[in-house]
């Protein structure tokens, strides 16, 4: 007869504050192009399309690689992929910063930049899944609270070095500092399996195999609502600095708008976490979905530094706080094993959605010189993804504990 297993508990929470400064600097560095683009623009005469399509790219290249990423941490290990992924990620904002023509910029960015940023969200969230069970939602939500402290830290850092050193010096200096900061944290990320198995739904047993997952409704509906979700803030997210220099503000305080959606989001990532343990990831999702639609069009009606604070503080939480609920939702309908394929899966298909926002932005911005029509349709997708999700079958109660190998 077999002993019992072991549960190992919430312990790992040296995983989550070295997953937590990864994203924070992974994502701070994909998303410092926002603050780039008028610099970068003036500086090369290249198109505000163009140079967002290395954006699209690189939303493109992040998903597409995050899904082999995922792959290769379910059966290697979390550390070695996010090791690779700190290297990549330095070399790409080196190569970028000496970019001399924009189809060069667009590649190293994009698609380089992509690819190393993969490495990080389904490796690290996947292994947080596993190595909580009573916390999860909250240890989830705070490692991608480095996400929502990017916006407050990284993005004002480029502003202020941009303007003293311009765009490439800085570029350059965030690509050396990625290495000197993230490469002594790899030796932190690993995972220690909690005790729980999957839940099943419907009364039917989990998926066991990456096959089974991927082919199975609850995957379909999850990566559905996270395309739509994505789709939605994404645009916002990448457009709004421009759109409030638009309207008369200086770029110094249009780039501390994404300082107040830090805060919202970091909020907005603690507090979701926390109503998910308790109210279960679906309804708090659900909620937060709607709320953030609405948010995306409150854009339209602020032009001042304080409405646009406003507006940025709940965007901010209503996104940042439903992107963890994703993680927590695949964690209750498949398998631990399979965790960096299915998020990696999910993340792949959301991608294509952070793709499109900040291309239509540019190119709706071009065509009509208005950035109107951008937050209607981030509103109209917000609305979508909930809706979608309300289809997310219903989770009853766990099957019994089993113990699982460790990554």
């Amino acid at each position: 007869m077999r002993p019992a297993p072991v549960p190992v508990l919430d312990r790992n929470w040296p995983l989550v504050a070295a997953g937590a400064l990864m994203t924070c600097v992974a994502i701070g560095v994909v998303f410092s192009l926002a603050v780039f683009l008028d610099p970068m623009g003036a500086d090369t005469g290249w198109s505000r399309a163009g140079i967002s399509v290395a954006m699209t790219l690189a939303f493109l290249s992040m998903g597409f690689a995050g899904f082999g990423w995922g792959t290769l941490s379910d059966r290697y290990g979390p550390r070695p992929v996010v090791a690779a992924g700190v290297v990549l990620l330095g070399l790409a904002a080196v190569v970028s910063s000496q970019a001399q023509s924009l189809l060069v910029f667009q590649v190293s960015f994009g698609v380089l930049m992509g690819v190393a940023a993969g490495a990080f969200f389904a490796p690290v969230i996947a292994a947080t899944t596993v190595s909580f069970e009573k916390r999860r939602g909250l240890a989830i939500a705070l490692v991608s609270a480095g996400m929502g402290v990017a916006p407050m830290t990284m993005s004002p850092l480029a502003g202020w070095l941009v303007t003293l050193y311009g765009w490439r010096l800085t570029l350059l200096g965030i690509g050396i500092a990625t290495w000197v900061v993230l490469l002594p944290f790899v030796r932190f990320i690993r995972s220690v399996p909690a005790a729980a198995a999957p839940v099943a739904t419907l009364g039917e047993p989990a998926p066991d195999t990456a096959r089974e997952a991927l082919r199975s409704r609850a995957f379909f509906v999850l990566a559905g609502a996270f395309f739509a979700c994505c789709a939605a803030h994404s645009g916002p997210i990448f457009h709004t600095v421009s759109y409030a220099i638009g309207c008369g503000l200086p770029m110094v305080a249009a780039v501390t708008i994404y300082s107040m959606e830090g805060v919202g989001g970091l909020g907005g990532r603690l507090l979701f976490g926390v109503l998910a343990d308790r109210y279960g990831a679906k309804p708090v999702l659900v909620a937060g979905l709607v709320v953030q639609g609405l948010a995306a069009l409150a854009y339209l009606a602020v032009d001042q530094l304080g409405g646009f604070y406003a507006v940025a503080l709940v965007f901010g939480a209503a996104y940042g706080g439903t992107m963890p609920l994703y993680a927590a939702l695949a964690r209750d309908a498949f398998s631990p094993r399979i965790q960096g394929t299915v998020l990696g899966a999910a993340s792949m298909v959301s991608s294509l959605g952070m793709a499109l926002g900040p291309f239509a932005g540019g190119w709706l911005y071009d065509r009509y010189g208005s950035y109107a029509w951008l937050y209607i349709g981030s509103m109209m997708a917000g609305l979508a993804a909930a809706a979608i999700l309300l289809l997310f079958p219903r989770s009853p109660a766990a099957t019994p504990p089993a113990r699982l190998a460790p990554a």
